[in-house]
């Protein structure tokens, strides 16, 4: 791993990994620290107070770390980004850090928007974008994973195809950034080898639980109105529909080489995903 500030050679990183229990940053928190990496696990609860509506806490979380993890929540698409992200960029710059890594949306103009703020803020430190695909885990530990369980993805999809990427294959690319070993300071693309509908997205998931699920399309905003049904505020409920309707309106459809240029090997594709999650129980009960 690359050492900063004129620091000896074996010395140990310090890495922040901002939304530390979240999809991808508990992930990579876990390899880094199998790696033997002193990381800050950033949570709003946890040893390293982090929050993303809380700029106070930025500043002590950074001070003298080397690298950081960037996943801002909820998305780099939505109001208030730039600003969060130029912030962030700043305070980075002002405690040394050296190397960022930023997980972003592929195909998100807005966040391309984020992106820029974080990279002009940020100056002098090297700057990696891993540009991502839906996630697969997005059934099994996110959003959609109740609705695994009821048998139906109620989804504003239409008919596009997704090329769903693995979170582990995004974190271990995540890490290697991190760490240096693949090419930096670049914007990786990452997706899953093959690219799916969400009716075969539910299909997939059937032959893998042994019980039906099945895809239902809505439109935005019946989606919108279906999350507020569950609890979500209204405004975040709008951008959300908004942002998937406009994500999988079929402009992200075509796969792309980042995981294998990145690793040396194929990303895992949903079927396997899906397989493996079954087999732990995932969706069981």
């Amino acid at each position: 791993m690359t050492t900063y500030r004129g620091r000896r050679q074996g010395e140990r990183d310090t890495v922040l990994v901002t939304s530390g229990t979240g999809k991808t940053g508990r992930r990579v928190v876990e390899r880094l620290t199998a790696l033997g990496t002193t990381v800050r696990s950033g949570s709003r609860g946890g040893d390293v107070p982090f929050d993303w509506q809380d700029e106070s806490g930025w500043a002590p979380a950074l001070r003298g770390a080397d690298a950081a993890y960037i996943a801002y929540h909820p998305d780099l698409a939505a109001p208030g980004a730039p600003e969060a992200m130029a912030s962030f960029g700043r305070i980075a710059a002002e405690s040394g850090v050296r190397r960022l890594v930023l997980l972003s949306g592929r195909g998100e103009p807005q966040a391309v928007v984020a992106e820029e703020a974080l990279r002009k803020e940020a100056a002098g430190a090297e700057l990696t974008v891993l540009r991502s695909a839906f996630f697969a885990q997005n059934f099994s530990e996110g959003a959609l994973f109740d609705a695994v369980r009821a048998g139906e993805l109620v989804f504003p999809a239409g008919t596009a195809a997704e090329p769903f990427v693995d979170a582990d294959d995004l974190a271990d690319v995540a890490v290697a950034a991190l760490a240096g070993t693949i090419a930096t300071g670049v914007v990786h693309e990452l997706t899953g080898p093959v690219s799916l509908t969400f009716e075969e997205v539910a299909a997939e998931l059937t032959g893998a639980t042994e019980r039906t699920v099945r895809y239902v399309p809505v439109t935005g905003p019946q989606y919108a109105a279906a999350l507020e049904g569950h609890g979500v505020p209204a405004g975040e409920a709008a951008f959300l529909a908004d942002l998937f309707a406009t994500l999988l309106d079929g402009h992200n459809s075509a796969t792309a080489d980042g995981v294998r240029r990145a690793l040396g090997r194929e990303p895992r594709g949903f079927g396997a995903f899906a397989r493996e999650a079954a087999g732990r129980g995932v969706w069981d009960g």
